[in-house]
């Protein structure tokens, strides 16, 4: 008897990414895992609820798969993940078509649930919270033979004003350097030359297991792994960076001279506003040490325009920090008004028309930056991961560029190159975001 289809759709984080290769994991045991959610018996979207935009994507996407019931090709539908954790049975009654909801901690019932559902037409709802379960499992990495992401830690103890993530997914906890360890020496038996550390806050990882952050020790143990290359760190407050921290990313060669550092604004007003740790002198300080001890280090930010009471002298000076501190990358987002977070109930919200306003102000300014920075590019050489091949190039990343969220390098080259291998590019033309260049002394790695 053959088995059934399950296809898994994901929306949302690269955090989310790591939950639905774990349902992955754990389905293949029993199902057969489809890449077609049309030809799947079973569909699974593990759902983002983090911002306005992000939630209708997610019930958009459930009402485009629940079309596949239509034709009784699909017997089971099933939502997961932040969405389903903040709403749960709102959803149930929203989409009628929907059999099986399960928040972010109660993935270990999702068997179970789905043969009560193809047996007895049950329905179920499950939204358990938790404060100490960290998802794991045997993983089926999605992000092809050369990438992958490890999650450090879950959950949030910040109670940033606009975020809902510590409601829905718990206070912070950090996994093992054991356990982390041994799940990266996995990665790399099977191919992975990078890995990509994620949590809510990478900076204080191990706060509440060891004696203060030990990203640094994390770092330091991980290098030791012969195969693993780079090594790539997203989302450390700025703030928070330990001198320690900052020694580590600048002496150790396989970690990437890249450092994620979302601080969200600069005015001192708006981040007390945002009840956000850090200051403006302490974000800039950070910047400079940054700068000073890693000379070729490459800075990448995110920043909300348009928060509750943001004058058009806060995002003056948003705009001036920008245009000073010359980020390589730089990510904004209009404030969403998020319910059940401090900031929804604030006075003082700024009109639509302003926010878009103000981010496309910030995105030209940052536009602009990002030609200057990289036409500095031109004629130097890297160490280029060669990831996809189209008619005449190849695309591929160097450490300065982190996966799906900053722009690629073009490689002229009329000879084979295998996919994964690290091969030397000189840079021969620039872009906006993204780089052209050609392979010399061509030793593949």
């Amino acid at each position: 008897m053959s088995k059934l289809k399950v296809g898994v759709v994901n929306l949302g984080c690269d955090k989310n990414r790591i939950d639905s290769e774990i349902i992955i994991g754990n389905l293949k045991e029993t199902y057969e895992v489809v890449n077609e959610p049309e030809n799947a018996d079973v569909i699974l979207i593990n759902t983002c609820g983090f911002i306005e935009t992000s939630k209708q994507e997610s019930i958009d996407t459930i009402l485009e798969m629940s079309r596949y019931k239509e034709n009784n090709q699909c017997k089971v539908l099933v939502a997961t993940g932040c969405l389903t954790q903040r709403y749960g049975n709102e959803l149930l009654e929203l989409i009628p078509e929907l059999d099986i909801i399960l928040g972010v901690n109660d993935y270990d019932k999702l068997n179970e649930a789905i043969e009560r559902a193809l047996d007895k037409g049950e329905k179920s709802c499950y939204t358990n919270y938790s404060d100490s379960n960290i998802n794991s499992g045997k993983r089926i990495v999605t992000t092809g033979g050369t990438t992958a992401y490890i999650r450090i830690s879950e959950g949030c103890n910040y109670q940033c004003a606009y975020c809902a993530i510590p409601k829905i997914r718990g206070k912070y906890r950090s996994r093992t350097i054991e356990d982390i360890v041994a799940e990266a020496k996995e990665l790399a038996i099977n191919g992975y030359k990078e890995v990509i550390l994620v949590a809510q806050d990478t900076t204080n990882y191990g706060i509440d297991i060891y004696e203060g952050q030990k990203l640094h020790v994390l770092l330091q143990e991980l290098s030791k792994i012969k195969s693993i290359k780079w090594i790539r760190v997203l989302y450390c407050y700025a703030e928070e960076l330990t001198d320690e921290i900052i020694d580590e990313f600048a002496s150790n060669d396989k970690v990437c001279k890249y450092v994620d550092i979302p601080v969200q604004h600069i005015s001192d007003d708006i981040l007390r506003a945002m009840k956000r740790r850090g200051r403006k002198a302490i974000i800039l300080e950070n910047i400079e040490k940054l700068r000073r001890a890693i000379p070729n280090v490459v800075l990448r930010t995110s920043i909300i325009v348009g928060f509750p009471g943001e004058t058009e002298e806060n995002f003056n000076e948003l705009l001036e920090f920008a245009r000073t501190v010359k980020f390589d990358k730089l990510g904004v987002f209009m404030y969403s008004q998020e319910e059940g977070t401090a900031a929804a109930e604030m006075g003082n919200q700024i009109d639509e028309e302003i926010k878009e306003e103000r981010y496309h102000k910030l995105m030209a300014l940052q536009q602009g930056i990002s030609a200057e920075v990289n036409k500095k590019k031109v004629g130097r050489i890297y160490e280029v991961l060669v990831e996809e091949k189209q008619p005449g190039e190849y695309i591929g990343r160097n450490y300065e560029m982190s996966p799906e969220i900053d722009g690629e390098i073009f490689i002229k080259c009329d000879k084979i190159i295998n996919m994964g291998e690290f091969i030397n590019v000189k840079i021969v033309d620039a872009l906006e975001y993204d780089l052209i260049g050609e392979v010399v002394n061509n030793t593949n790695k």
